[in-house]
């Protein structure tokens, strides 16, 4: 029977190493997004940084173990058995969760998922041993710690609110007196604030977070203890004369010593906090089995475990495993880079493609936020008004030259974001609160963005929509946590060894299935950097190849989608519709992208290049007039299909047919003049456009017939028409984009 259980103990293990690759693929964001969002330096300088903090801040881990052993249920209640259950249980829905979570680019709390699922499985087993005992459900207080779960969620909670007005203020404070301008006041203050930082840096990661660390000896942090004040003054006092002297002589970026210093201290805090969402529970699992072994001949299913409620030291070594995994996971995981975007697009300071839609409620706290600020503004004083206006002035050019290539902030925001969230959570660590460093550090960042007039008029609305959104997935984190959990462990309860196999297998199809469309994802992504990427000055010549290569790319897309919708309307095939739909949908994103860069696009044009500019806009115009026809030819067509309405008669098969290929034709010459950027054929193009209108009015004629003898029904004359008023309208679209490409390289070539 041991050897079965150990079998479970090993799964609990290989779980813990997905899960421990999966959770740092999604808490990367808490301490990359602020050195890589100001590009404080390159990315493998950064990363190397980070690695060494995890590494370290692994080993600061062993006095948050318990959390999982007996923080929030009494494993004195619990049989061997049972508690192995819970915590396959837990370990199954949390690499499951996290890895949807990463596919997506959304921040979530590990903390967050790990308290829900153990409150979810142990819940769901001290309901089973109720049920089948005299107990009544008032009695599950006897197996749950409801006052530790309370205690922790409260704390978590609280540290949302926390960080975001503790960054908010901090965010005000430094901006008032460095501005936006920061190279005139940082060479005053900037040892100071850079002695400051590093020191509360000093004081929160070393002498706070030094009481968890599993290498610490008592006699050490008596004396830490005792000789604090002497400590940070000394601190102090060295940082601020050393950073002093780097600056004179080597014209040091202070800045850039504390978002370096902060990351570092920042993925200690994460390594330290964190890790026990990933090892606790398989490595209490093993404290378990070790219990188990210790009394020989004991009933697995009736040995309470009440030996998990003593205090265990957790072995460095094992604490330095988790770490390298940690930094391996860092090198190599893409969902991490996805999620870092996410945060780092919210808090950027420059307008642009966003990636949230606006909703009613961000509408609603903008407008609020703005009659507020007119009316706390009538109560300043004007000349305050007018110095604080002055202090938050956009940068000047110099400033904006200085700032690194693809900065979405500057480095005095990623330096408070780093020093306030390294702060807050390394307290939590030293005080043992099991604090989300998600939560923390997204909503310092948060703060310390709308403290820098990040949100502006231009963008409130969206980025304020993505930050509901998000924490809006930390509440499905609690809840699908919970549940899934609870279901996990029931299956296994009642399942075994069976549902255990099953469970896993699910698990890693799903984690399949979720890297198939994070790769799907990935892929647009690159697609749409290719129509993204500008350099400081656009040739004409450059604009010309980004346009016809543009062209080319959506029509070609246009034309696989019309043929597709064509086809699926004909033979009723719903999943050929629902593909077209789909890549509609897609293409629509990357035509609109086109559209909302168009002013980013010219105002990187030289001066020589205003008529290129002018035939730019317009060709993107027809491209998006192109989408919109393919959109409102296969949306029609997958509602008409949907909802099992009559299908088209054999003649309107026929008519269509014959549109569509008079359509791919017409695509397939205009593509290939576009390519060989030869138009002295363009006035055979024009003819088989006007053969395409004369078809169309033709079989418009032949469909006003068949609905005056009531040879088709409504719904389907409806459809027909529209769909030949759109090949219409999408014949004469693609020709005009074709005269808009040529005209714009007959134009552009007394610019080259």
């Amino acid at each position: 029977m041991e050897s079965v259980y150990l079998i479970f103990v090993i799964v609990l293990f290989i779980l813990a190493f997905s899960d421990l690759m999966v959770g740092v693929a999604n808490d990367a964001v808490n301490f990359l997004n602020s050195a890589v969002g100001a590009k404080a330096a390159s990315f493998k300088t950064v990363m190397i940084v980070a690695s060494i903090g995890v590494l370290v801040g692994a080993t600061f881990s062993s006095g948050l173990m318990e959390i999982a052993r007996k923080g929030l249920f009494f494993p004195g209640q619990f049989s061997f058995n049972e508690v192995i259950i819970i915590f396959m249980a837990v370990m199954i829905t949390d690499v499951i969760l996290l890895d949807t979570f990463n596919t997506f680019g959304l921040p979530t709390s590990t903390t967050v998922s790990i308290v829900f699922e153990l409150l979810g499985a142990s819940v769901a087993v001290a309901l089973i041993k109720i049920s089948g005992s005299e107990q009544t459900i008032q009695d599950i207080g006897q197996y749950i710690n409801s006052a530790k779960a309370l205690a922790i969620i409260t704390g978590i909670l609280v540290s949302v609110v926390v960080a975001f007005s503790v960054g908010a203020l901090v965010q005000y404070i430094t901006r008032l007196l460095f501005t936006f301008n920061i190279r005139y006041n940082l060479k005053y203050y900037g040892a100071i604030w850079g002695g400051l930082a590093i020191t509360g840096i000093t004081y929160f990661m070393i002498i706070k977070g030094a009481k968890g660390a599993s290498f610490i000896t008592p006699e050490n942090l008596e004396f830490i203890n005792s000789h604090t004040t002497s400590i940070l003054l000394a601190c102090f006092a060295i940082w601020t004369v050393l950073l002093q002297i780097l600056m004179l002589l080597f014209r040091l970026n202070v800045l850039k010593v504390i978002v370096l210093a902060g990351t570092f201290a920042l993925a200690m805090a994460f390594a330290g906090n964190d890790l026990v969402n990933f090892i606790g529970v398989p490595l209490a699992g093993l404290k378990a089995y070790q219990l188990l072994l210790a009394s020989p001949g004991a009933d697995p299913t009736t040995f309470l475990m009440t030996g998990l409620a003593d205090d265990v030291k957790t072995e460095t070594w094992m604490l330095l495993i988790a770490g390298i995994v940690m930094a391996f996971t860092l090198w190599t995981s893409k969902k991490a880079r996805s999620v870092i975007e996410t945060s780092v697009d919210l808090s950027r300071q420059s307008e642009g493609s966003e990636r949230f839609n606006s909703s009613i409620l961000s509408r609603n706290l903008v407008r609020g936020a703005i009659n507020m600020s007119s009316t706390f503004d009538r109560f300043l004083p004007d000349n305050v008004s007018l110095w604080i206006d002055k202090r938050f002035s956009p940068p000047d050019q110099t400033t904006q030259k200085q700032m690194p290539e693809g900065a979405a902030f500057d480095m005095l925001r990623a330096s408070v974001n780093l020093v306030v969230a390294s702060m807050l959570i390394a307290l939590g660590t030293s005080l043992k609160l099991p604090l989300s460093t998600t939560y923390v550090t997204f909503m310092v960042a948060m703060g310390t963005s709308l403290s820098d007039k990040a949100w502006g008029r231009e963008s409130a609305v969206y980025r304020i929509t993505g930050v509901l959104s998000v924490i809006g997935g930390w509440f499905f984190t609690a809840m699908a946590a919970f549940t899934v959990s609870l279901v996990a462990a029931v299956i296994l309860y009642y399942g075994g060894m069976v549902a255990t196999i099953g469970l896993i297998s699910v698990a890693g199809f799903l984690i399949y299935r979720t890297h198939i469309i994070h790769m799907r994802r990935s892929n647009e992504k690159k697609a749409d950097a290719l129509l993204d990427a500008l350099p400081d000055e656009l040739s004409t010549e450059t604009i010309i190849v980004k346009c016809s290569s543009t062209i080319q790319r959506v029509l070609e897309q246009s034309l696989e989608i019309f043929n597709e919708a064509l086809m699926g309307l004909m033979d009723e095939d719903r999943k050929m519709l629902k593909n077209a739909k789909t890549q509609v949908e897609q293409l629509n994103t990357s035509t609109k992208r086109l559209k909302n860069h168009i002013s980013s696009t010219l105002s990187h044009l030289r001066e020589d290049s205003i008529e290129s500019g002018h035939f730019y806009v317009q060709a993107i115009d027809y491209l998006r007039e192109i989408n919109h026809c393919i959109s409102y030819i296969t949306l029609p067509s997958v509602e008409h299909v949907e909802n099992n309405h009559k299908p088209l008669v054999p003649v309107q098969i026929e008519e269509l047919s014959r549109l569509n290929g008079e359509v791919s034709l017409l695509f397939t010459e205009i593509k290939s003049m576009l390519s060989k950027k030869n138009y002295e054929d363009f006035d055979l193009i024009i003819n088989r456009q006007q053969n395409i209108q004369r078809i169309v009015e033709e079989t418009r004629k032949k469909q006003v017939k068949r609905i005056k003898n009531s040879e088709t029904g409504t719904r389907n004359s409806i459809l027909y028409l529209n769909i030949l008023a759109e090949i219409k309208n999408l014949s004469l679209f693609t020709v005009n984009l074709l005269k808009s490409s040529r005209d714009f390289e007959t134009s552009a070539k007394p610019e080259l």
